[in-house]
């Protein structure tokens, strides 16, 4: 029970941290709905994975490895079934009508999918796992979250190409940040014998943590603030 209770906790303190930061607050049937969501993704993200995974014998190497197994196996599938689960449930919602919504909807979808792979994670590996995966797995997915749903509410409230531009960022932009940020974490492991590398991956790592950290809070603020300025706060 400990084991489980740790591997919720920090999920649930995550999407505290997003949803009393809302002006309006959202529905929660709604909430729960794109929160069960994000479960399922796991399930879509893994039938995708799978053919992914298959041609991983054209990767060869541990740095082209590193590429499969960030990008192939985990960035892409996991945030187009995030992206598939967010656009049904949430694109034609009357609820999403102002700005920072799309970050909220979307984070409770992103964090779905990061419950289930924190519960089976966790259970597996033990205590250590639930401190490592609180402090980076689950902001982590969180954070990509606001990425994806912050330019899905640019995408919403925008006509004409600049709509299908920001849509494709809500997708593009997750993928590349959680890809970059695996591939450090593989190729790290992959790595371990030659210090030097390790350093050096390290060090881009906790750059790559800071940016998505000050690139995330900003996009929180920015989009508060239109809905500030729009209800008068």
């Amino acid at each position: 029970m400990t084991l489980l209770i740790s591997s919720i906790f920090p999920v649930v303190i995550f999407l505290y941290m997003i949803y009393q930061k809302d002006h309006e607050k959202e529905p929660l049937s709604l909430l729960l709905k794109c929160l069960l969501g994000g479960c399922v993704s796991t399930v879509l993200s893994l039938v995708m994975s799978i053919p992914l995974g298959n041609i991983s014998g054209v990767f060869q190497g541990d740095f082209l490895s590193s590429i499969h197994q960030s990008f192939l196996e985990a960035a892409i599938p996991e945030e187009l079934a995030k992206f598939g689960i967010l656009y049904f449930l949430i694109w034609k919602s009357r609820e999403l009508d102002h700005s920072y919504d799309g970050i909220v909807y979307s984070v409770f979808v992103s964090l779905g999918f990061a419950l289930i792979e924190n519960i089976l994670y966790v259970l597996e590996g033990g205590f250590s796992v639930a401190i490592a995966r609180a402090i980076l797995a689950v902001p982590g997915h969180g954070l990509f979250g606001v990425m994806m749903g912050y330019y899905f509410s640019l995408a919403r409230f925008h006509e004409g190409g600049k709509r299908r531009e920001f849509l494709l960022k809500s997708l593009a932009i997750p993928i590349l940040f959680h890809g970059a940020y695996d591939f450090l974490l593989f190729y790290m492991g992959a790595s371990s014998e030659n210090i030097l590398l390790v350093i050096f991956l390290l060090i881009l790592f906790a750059g790559l943590v800071i940016l998505l950290w000050r690139k995330g809070l900003a996009k929180v603020k920015h989009h508060l603030e239109q809905d500030g300025k729009l209800l008068g706060n």
